[in-house]
């Protein structure tokens, strides 16, 4: 890791060092594959999306809108020639080109949804949480239709993936041609394989949690819980659950893994706190990141 950055409902993007670019709520980022330059979106009721040269700090590269209410993600594709923009609040996902210096180019691709779930007040219609792309394919978790909306790289529409009503899908990562994704309603992980489905809790808490995000390293999945405000180790390949581990802080909505090393986000705790993986289970350094209110961790 050359550079830490951290986006999130506080003032703007800082950096490891402490620099801070001054942005409305950035709550979640992105790196260009390629070039120097990162991507965040400014989960605003009107969002928006600004693209940043990466070098001797940050400057502005270009900005446009996200195409939607409240944006909570980004994601560029490997070639680094799109840019997919998840819209929580009314459930669109746009699509944008990048031309070489991995700025916007041609018009943005708005793909609007309906539909909606059993919770009433959560899933009252659809709310797009993370953008994944996977084979030239893009995958979106909708908390509000329990779905995971597939899509060409052109915008066409694929058969989405259905989850079980209730389990309000948040953010998912692949292992092969296997599917992680954690329900933030249910507490769920499902391991989506072709039709082969394997279930697990994300948590040991019988109640009040709401699991936030999931990455897959190794033999092992990493679930952040909000509410137990832990970090959850589960075996990849049967789900069962390895260690549960105090995130450090409260409401932990975000953690990246660099190596040896977690950097999980704290958002009511105001800071990043740092674990090294000891055979697959984080353990505190006793290093921390003063940010307030942090709600992404992005290590390039």
């Amino acid at each position: 890791m050359k550079h830490l950055y951290i986006g999130g409902y506080g003032p703007g993007i800082v950096t490891g060092d402490g620099e801070l670019t001054r942005i409305a709520s950035p709550s979640f980022l992105a790196a260009h594959p390629d070039l120097p330059v990162l991507y965040a979106v400014g989960e605003l009721e009107q969002g928006w999306l600004t693209a940043f040269r990466a070098e001797d700090g940050l400057s502005p590269l270009a900005e446009r809108p996200s195409e939607g209410r409240f944006p909570c993600h980004v994601a560029v594709h490997p070639s680094g020639t799109l840019l997919a923009v998840a819209n929580y609040g009314d459930g669109t996902l746009s699509l944008h080109r990048l031309d070489e210096r991995g700025v916007f180019t041609g018009a943005a691709v708005a793909l609007r949804h309906e539909g909606s779930g059993p919770v009433a007040d959560r899933q009252e219609g659809p709310h797009a949480h993370q953008a994944v792309f996977h084979e030239d394919v893009l995958h979106v978790s909708d908390l509000g239709t329990d779905e995971i909306r597939r899509y060409t790289l052109d915008g066409e529409p694929l058969e989405p993936l259905r989850l079980p009503p209730g389990t309000g899908p948040r953010h998912m990562a692949f292992a092969g041609s296997r599917l992680y994704v954690v329900g933030e309603l249910d507490g769920v992980v499902t391991a989506i394989d072709g039709g082969s489905r394997v279930t697990g809790s994300a948590s040991r808490a019988a109640a009040g949690n709401q699991p936030s995000h999931l990455e897959v390293a190794g033999d092992f999945v990493y679930v952040a819980n909000r509410g137990p405000d832990t970090v959850s180790v589960l075996r990849a390949d049967d789900l069962t659950l390895v260690a549960e581990v105090p995130s450090g802080g409260a409401w932990p909505r975000h953690f990246a893994i660099d190596g040896d090393r977690m950097y999980v986000a704290n958002q009511h705790a105001g800071g990043v706190t740092v674990f090294a993986l000891e055979d697959g289970v984080p353990v505190p350094t006793g290093e921390a990141y003063e940010v307030e209110s942090p709600g992404c961790v992005l290590p390039v």
